[in-house]
């Protein structure tokens, strides 16, 4: 499969590694490890690796194409994607929000600029510079992906921060699951399940604490992805022009008085 994106990358060799450590791992949950792990250590065209940049910002994609999650880092693009992916060590995944079975591609916005201080420069004024430029970036690349989202929505829990727009650099997306389990995965039935159990579970997260109202904004969002979803698939069930006929619920009453 290609890089999608602003630039191409140059696609490394596949090569059998970690066949040990995930060994135990089911082959689906494997397959998609090895598969974002090229895209980690895929190149550009200066011979660079993006995702190895400390200071960027990267988004998280449905099966639909849709964006489901933001978020900015300074500790390194590689190390906290794929701590949102591969080990649910992120509050984002323990509460439900972010479920790493619906993420099907990934976008990278690398800061080479941020990875070290200006000449002349303190190390606070960098934290500083450093710090702006991140909540700036973050806040540019979530107004544009809420702009190309079909819901206008993203399922992050707290307020990405208003600021000003900069000029972004240029990004790396690709898809992270195999061909084979994408057709798997993929399927409608299988989505709206999986967020089902995703929706029930951040329920009962919001019933068990005092949550943030942008948790309870999440779970809205969720329930409009299923709801979309599950429409998109009565409509493909039934075909076009046809619905689905609706019970007379004054009879049903009476069958019920008589008995």
């Amino acid at each position: 499969m290609s890089p999608k994106g602003l630039s191409r990358l140059s696609r490394p060799s596949r090569r059998a590694s970690g066949s040990k450590r995930n060994a135990q791992v089911p082959y689906e949950a494997a397959a998609i490890i090895r598969e974002l792990e090229i895209f980690l250590n895929q190149l550009d065209h200066a011979g660079r690796k993006p995702a190895n940049v400390r200071c960027g910002v990267y988004v998280f994609y449905d099966y639909d194409g849709e964006p489901i999650y933001v978020g900015q880092t300074y500790e390194q693009l590689r190390v906290r994607i794929r701590r949102h992916l591969t080990n649910q060590r992120t509050d984002a995944v323990a509460m439900n929000v972010l479920d790493p079975f619906e993420v099907a591609e990934v976008e990278i916005y690398p800061f080479y600029d941020l990875e070290h201080p200006l000449p002349g420069e303190s190390d606070s004024e960098y934290l500083s510079r450093r710090k702006e430029w991140l909540a700036a970036a973050e806040f540019t690349v979530y107004q544009k992906i809420i702009r190309e989202s079909a819901l206008g929505a993203v399922l992050n829990e707290a307020d990405v921060e208003e600021k000003s727009f900069i000029e972004l650099p240029a990004s790396y997306r690709n898809r992270i699951v195999p061909d084979d389990v994408y057709e798997l995965r993929k399927h409608p039935d299988i989505r709206i399940a999986r967020r089902a159990s995703t929706v029930a579970n951040l329920a009962r997260v919001i019933s068990e604490r005092d949550v943030s109202p942008g948790l309870r904004r999440t779970l809205l969002t969720q329930a409009r992805r299923i709801e979309k979803l599950s429409r998109e698939r009565l409509d493909e069930v039934l075909g076009s022009g046809l619905k689905i006929p609706i019970e007379d619920v004054s009879d049903e009453r009476e069958i019920t008085d008589d008995r």
